[in-house]
């Protein structure tokens, strides 16, 4: 083999920064506060529609919250740039890792305590939440790390991150205040915007696809261009949401289920003028993928609260 040339195995061995002093400010970069927000806001969103009072409880929200954002959030972020560490030096190479500020296997090794961290926070939860954990870290082991790496094929890993952002991070919330197996209604609500969440994921691979296709990762956007991947986002954000609004209809909640629809309407303006207008898209696909996510999914993630509220006043008057 000629020497010169760089194979992505090549690039990931020898992307493993030197050994040098570990800053604590890299650490917390490597941990992505920015990113806790998505699975905190759903197992807040968890938390509402199960419908039990906060009051005597808020240990158990409080502790739930840093379970699902800067424990298992950041312990996804953290084993994300570790095996991500060769694409990074690629598309940014001022990460933590890639620019050596947490340096030798610090970045693996701080993906192992947090998983560590988080599995003793879950346990103190209950069972369900120990449950759900445990599911939510082997998917996202699984999402970053060979040899399944599933977010070598965008199908595959956008759907793990959005069981794990969306789906279990609002099952957990649920499960935390009641104790056990959530109301059939709240575990639906959760399924549907988890299956919504992929598109949302589909948006933030825009931002990555000169990096991503140089070292074959297999993104929506990669596979199947910009323009088709910018409509399949468009599509898989907006029917589960739909569904919910049928739901609401058909649990006597109309309107909850006119908001939510208000808010579908306004998302579907902004995948319009973003996303959907191929003058608009060609332009700039990073930046306008950027702003679908600032404001279609701030839409989306309100609707997943008054959604929650509905599902709360339905247990609370015990129907």
């Amino acid at each position: 083999m000629n020497p010169s040339v760089i194979t992505p195995a090549s690039a990931v061995e020898a992307s493993i920064p030197a050994p040098g002093k570990l800053q604590p400010l890299a650490v917390l970069e490597l941990l992505k506060p920015v990113t806790w927000f998505p699975p905190m806001w759903a197992f807040m969103c968890g938390v509402v529609s199960s419908g039990v009072a906060l009051s005597g409880n808020w240990h158990l929200a409080i502790g739930g919250v840093i379970l699902a954002g800067p424990l298992v959030c950041a312990m996804s972020q953290a084993i994300n740039d570790w095996y991500d560490r060769h694409v990074d030096a690629i598309n940014e190479p001022d990460r933590p890792i890639p620019s050596g500020r947490v340096p030798g296997r610090w970045g693996l090794y701080i993906a192992l305590i947090w998983t560590v961290l988080s599995l003793v926070m879950a346990w103190f939860l209950g069972p369900a939440v120990l449950a759900a954990t445990v599911v939510g870290l082997v998917l996202a082991a699984a999402y970053s790390a060979p040899p399944f790496r599933l977010k070598n094929n965008g199908w595959w890993g956008n759907a793990a991150c959005g069981i794990c952002y969306e789906g279990l991070a609002w099952f957990t919330g649920a499960a935390v205040m009641t104790g056990g197996w959530p109301d059939w209604r709240i575990v639906t609500l959760a399924i549907l915007y988890s299956a919504g969440a992929h598109g949302i994921m589909t948006l933030n691979d825009f931002k990555s696809i000169e990096g991503d296709r140089e070292m074959n990762v297999r993104t929506i956007p990669v596979q199947i261009g910009a323009a088709n991947a910018a409509r399949v986002a468009s599509v898989v954000m907006t029917l589960p949401q739909l569904a919910v609004i049928g739901l609401l209809y058909s649990w006597d909640k109309p309107v909850h289920a006119g908001i939510i629809v208000v808010a579908v309407l306004l998302q579907l303006v902004v995948f319009s003028y973003y996303l959907l207008r191929a003058d608009s898209l060609a332009a700039n696909p990073r930046r306008n993928a950027a702003f679908t996510n600032l404001y279609g999914v701030t839409l989306y993630v309100a609707g997943m609260l008054v959604s929650a509220l509905a599902i709360s006043s339905i247990l609370s008057a015990g129907l």
